[in-house]
């Protein structure tokens, strides 16, 4: 028998950091990585446009509108056992789509692989929270970021080197044994945790998932069917009434699936409209940049992610000393200086780019936007955690990885639409004004990002309210909220 197991194990921060940015990098890493080898698969498997959207939409769809269920799942059934769980099916579903001899069988693996994503994603970080001490975490959730953050903006560079050397296959091989080993790893390492609830809020996990597919589905198919279509504004309105319902039920749920007395808490709510507004920025630049360098420049993709490192590399440069420093000072002045750099980068790239632009005036606003997403990513992260007690940071990871992916997904809609609206593809010159258009937006938003974060709390606060786990109606006991 084994001597140790689940919540007796020893901590292990080391591990647990490496175990879960295994995870970190492999999920996002498959939100663009089939961008580059869509014409590859298009041909290879007989695919139609729809069809190839689908291989993108599915995984994040699945992806955004699960991170609330995987953290509720997490904190019922333990957050190891679900976090081994997401990580197996992962591997699985990447072994499926790697396999895949139809276009039908891929989407499916890709469904698969955005549902595991969405369940090990918030258990993921509620883990590393468990295991790395309270002065410790602003360090371990830079380095977090940091890898996430480096594996969507190398997705698509990734995925156009392995289709381009290999096979399109092999951008799915490649999750296997990395999946594998932190299957086990997981499982063998780290040790158990869960919430404080005995029971799963069902109907509130309902309509929070409910509400949010309505808003990713507007939000992945207002490109092609158009916002003012009825399946657009009605999946947006059907979204927020879901969502509405959602809020109004947690209020008097006995067991809430997010208990709403922590929305009082400044730093909870300043922490994550500032993490939602700063991955709308990021995500949308991201996709914006690649096809700046790629279209606007004429760089082929391998090029263009090498540009890309100018920004790419901050995370891996700034994110760790950034968080150990909030650690001991505070995450709003680093959540401050952090938006307000990617902002400033985002502007100033938007400004620069006309036509006869060369990369070199960009270099400087590139490392401005990398070292301020270092910045603010792992403060947002932790004060998010800092705001709330221990044993929820299941609730707190669920709700922070929600709002950062629903911010994702609308940035790249809406820096699209702006780029449609002020230019085309019909020439590199045309293009200029389109990609101006959507980056001043990023830069924009990311100072609106900035302005919310001022009004985050001037220290760290290791304990947030204290919110109890409501019992029957017969044996309430009130517990003021300071």
């Amino acid at each position: 028998m084994s001597a140790v197991s689940g919540t007796e194990r020893p901590l292990r921060p080391g591990w647990a950091l490496a175990l879960v940015s295994v995870c970190a990098f492999l999920t996002s890493l498959d939100v663009m990585v089939v961008v580059t080898a869509i014409p590859t698969i298009k041909v290879d498997l007989g695919a139609g446009l729809a069809d190839l959207e689908w291989t993108i939409n599915a995984y994040n769809l699945a992806f955004a509108c699960l991170m609330l269920t995987g953290a509720a799942l997490g904190d019922r059934f333990g957050r190891r056992r679900m976090y081994v769980i997401g990580l197996a099916a992962f591997t699985i579903a990447s072994i499926m789509a790697a396999s895949a001899g139809t276009i039908e069988i891929l989407i499916i693996a890709r469904v698969i692989q955005g549902v595991a994503a969405g369940v090990s994603i918030p258990v993921s970080l509620a883990l590393l929270a468990d295991a790395t001490p309270p002065e410790k975490r602003g360090a371990a959730m830079g380095i977090w970021g940091s890898v996430a953050g480096i594996a969507i903006a190398a997705g698509p560079v990734v995925g156009g080197i392995i289709t381009q050397g290999i096979s399109w296959h092999w951008i799915f091989w490649l999750n296997v044994p990395f999946g594998i080993a932190a299957t086990v790893g997981s499982a063998v390492l780290l040790r158990e945790s869960k919430g404080p609830r005995p029971k799963i809020d069902v109907p509130g996990l309902l309509l929070a998932s409910a509400g949010l597919f309505g808003l990713v589905w507007a939000a992945v198919r207002a490109p092609s069917i158009g916002w003012g279509s009825f399946e657009a504004y009605g999946s947006v309105l059907g979204g927020v009434v879901l969502l509405a319902v959602f809020v109004a039920w947690e209020f008097k749920a006995k067991y809430p699936m997010i208990p709403m007395e922590y929305f009082r808490h400044r730093g909870f709510t300043v922490a994550n409209i500032s993490a939602f507004l700063q991955h709308f920025a990021l995500i949308g630049a991201l996709f914006v940049l690649a096809q700046l360098f790629q279209f606007g420049l004429g760089s082929n993709a391998m090029v263009s992610g090498l540009q890309l490192l100018a920004w790419t590399a901050m995370p891996l440069v700034v994110a760790p000393f950034a968080g150990k420093l909030a650690d001991k000072h505070g995450s709003k002045p680093f959540m401050v200086a952090g938006l307000a750099l990617l902002g400033v980068g985002l502007l100033w790239i938007g400004l620069v780019t006309s036509t006869g632009v060369g990369y070199g005036s960009m270099v400087v606003p590139l490392i401005f936007g990398g070292a301020g997403i270092a910045m603010c990513l792992p403060t947002t992260i932790n004060l998010v955690f800092a705001s709330v007690p221990p044993e929820d940071a299941g609730v707190a990871s669920g709700v922070n990885s929600a709002l950062r992916e629903l911010g994702g997904v609308f940035g790249v809609v809406a820096l699209g639409a702006a780029f449609a609206a002020n230019g085309s593809f019909e020439s590199a010159e045309a293009s200029l004004s389109g990609f101006q258009a959507a980056l001043v937006l990023g830069g924009i938003v990311a100072l609106a990002g900035t302005a919310v974060a001022l009004f985050a709390p001037g220290k760290p606060k290791p304990a947030g309210p204290v919110v109890e786990v409501r019992p029957p109606a017969e044996e309430v006991i009130e517990t003021p909220i300071n």
